[in-house]
């Protein structure tokens, strides 16, 4: 089932493991052993959730790269979707 209007895995990872541990975006920059810049993009809904940066949250907060992963899916998805009427695609079948 597609969720409608699933938040930024940005935003979920700002809510549900940084704020609560009390770390900056420098400290978890730090531990995630990414520049600053590049957290501080993902967490503003600027960049995705790239593989491997999936497995380095899967391992600095003990969680599955997958779960970051299906979250940026659903978040990509949802926004194409939203634009699906919007694409200049032909049906294809074979000859």
């Amino acid at each position: 089932m597609k969720m409608y209007n699933p938040p930024h895995p940005g935003e979920v990872l700002r809510e549900l493991c940084l704020k609560p541990l009390g770390l900056t975006v420098t400290q978890a920059a730090r531990g995630l052993d990414v520049s600053r810049k590049t957290l501080s993009a993902i967490l503003n809904s600027r960049a995705g959730i790239s593989p491997e940066m999936a497995v380095r949250l899967s391992l600095a907060f003990g969680t599955s790269a997958e779960s970051w992963m299906n979250q940026q899916t659903q978040y990509d998805l949802w926004h194409v979707e939203r634009r699906r009427k919007k694409l200049h695609v032909a049906r294809l079948s074979a000859a």
